[in-house]
This record gives structure tokens, C-alpha cells and sequence, in this order.
């Protein structure tokens, strides 16, 4: 077996991922090369619902906006 790899994420990316991730995820056209990549998006939104409480909180919806908006670049 490979040695795993340690991706570092902050709360709010972790959180702005998880969301792109589970709307990809619920697409029905997906364009894949392969349907390994399709199973590695799977577990990593796996991984992250188990680790993230915040889809679960009835305030998601600002906590998410509020998340993207630490997450995305300024403008200037």
C-alpha cells in the first residue's frame, strides 16, 4: 500500500470545497477520464462530511457565504 498523503486544508476552504465537491457530485454528467477520479471525489466528500459539522447547522447557508468570502481572493 502507498504511504497516504496529508492535504492541509483551513476550516473554510475544507467548507467551500465540501459544497463544490457535493454539487459536483449531484451532476449527472460528469466528464471523467477515468472512473477512478470519480471515486476519489466520492471519498474525499465522504471524508469531509465526516469531519465537518457545519453542513449540518441550520445557519450553513451564512456559514458557507461566510467561508467563500474568507476563501476568496480580494479585489482590489
Amino acid at each position: 500500500m502507498k504511504k497516504p498523503v496529508t492535504v492541509e486544508l483551513t476550516g473554510d476552504e475544507a467548507l467551500v470545497l465540501f459544497e463544490w465537491i457535493k454539487r459536483f457530485n449531484a451532476q449527472d454528467h460528469k466528464d471523467f477520464e477515468d472512473q477512478a477520479e470519480e471515486r476519489v471525489l466520492w471519498d474525499i466528500e465522504a471524508m469531509l462530511e465526516k469531519t465537518l459539522v457545519e453542513p449540518f447547522d441550520p445557519e450553513y447557508g451564512r456559514l458557507l457565504a461566510a467561508a467563500r468570502a474568507t476563501v476568496r481572493d480580494s479585489v482590489d
